[in-house]
């Protein structure tokens, strides 16, 4: 009978770990355990200009929005003007961009754990809508950069970032020939363009008016649901397995 116990045991080690997956829920209003985010999403009444569509429910502090407004700000020490001063209409973009990282509850769906000394979670393949990735290239064609991966490989030996040794200064279009490159790759696949537009319900939107609500709470619904369903359908043969063993031992 002692064998029969030993698998009894490890039968509950299994069907525990079967049975806590993460729920749901996590992925909904959830913010990213990174450098500059709040623990938990709430309201911010005087979030900064591009970033006040969050306000009433936010993963960012005034003071993070105040900063994602400023050139070599402390959150990254970034210099968008890397390449001679970025055109107004393309910065408001990458601005746009930092508020929708820092302040969206709305990205849990597509948060992955990392090893950084920076941040423990990042987002991957944000399905971007695909009119804010097509705006956002058009505005940002006719400025200039030297890279296309955005995370890394910069020298910062000035305390913020410069174009490493032998590369040059081109137009965005020279190395985003298409929307969807400047997109999918400018920070390692945070965003994948989608193939949906706004108000699809399936795609997160940069832009929104917030009298009309955040329908990115949709979006984030949806993909969570997706997620979850494929979970369980995953987990079943495994669930279905251990119900067969416990009648088998205690038989």
């Amino acid at each position: 009978m002692a064998w029969k116990t030993t698998w009894l045991l490890f039968l509950v080690v299994g069907v525990a770990a079967v049975w806590t997956a993460r729920p749901r829920t996590e992925l909904l209003n959830v913010c990213m355990n990174a450098k500059h985010h709040k623990e938990k999403p709430g309201t911010e009444d005087k979030l900064h200009e591009q970033c006040s569509p969050w306000k009433k429910n936010a993963c960012c502090s005034v003071n993070t929005s105040r900063e994602a407004h400023k050139d070599i700000s402390y959150l990254y020490r970034f210099n968008w003007d890397h390449c001679g001063k970025m055109e107004p209409a393309c910065k408001r973009h990458f601005i746009q961009d930092t508020c929708l990282y820092e302040c969206s509850p709305n990205l849990g769906p597509w948060i992955q754990e990392v090893n950084q000394s920076w941040r423990k979670e990042r987002v991957l393949n944000v399905p971007l809508c695909k009119e804010d990735c097509q705006i956002w290239w058009e505005d940002c064609r006719t400025s200039y950069t030297c890279k296309t991966n955005w995370h890394k490989g910069w020298n910062w030996t000035s305390g913020y970032n410069q174009c490493p040794l032998r590369t040059a200064c081109h137009r965005f279009d020279f190395y985003f020939p298409t929307p969807a490159a400047l997109c999918n790759e400018i920070w390692s696949h945070s965003y994948k363009v989608s193939n949906y537009g706004r108000g699809s319900g399936r795609c997160i939107q940069m832009w929104f008016d917030p009298a009309q609500g955040n329908p990115n709470e949709e979006v984030a619904r949806f993909y969570a649901e997706t997620m979850s369903g494929a979970g369980l359908r995953e987990a079943w043969p495994l669930r279905f397995g251990l119900v067969l063993m416990l009648l088998w031992l205690l038989n």
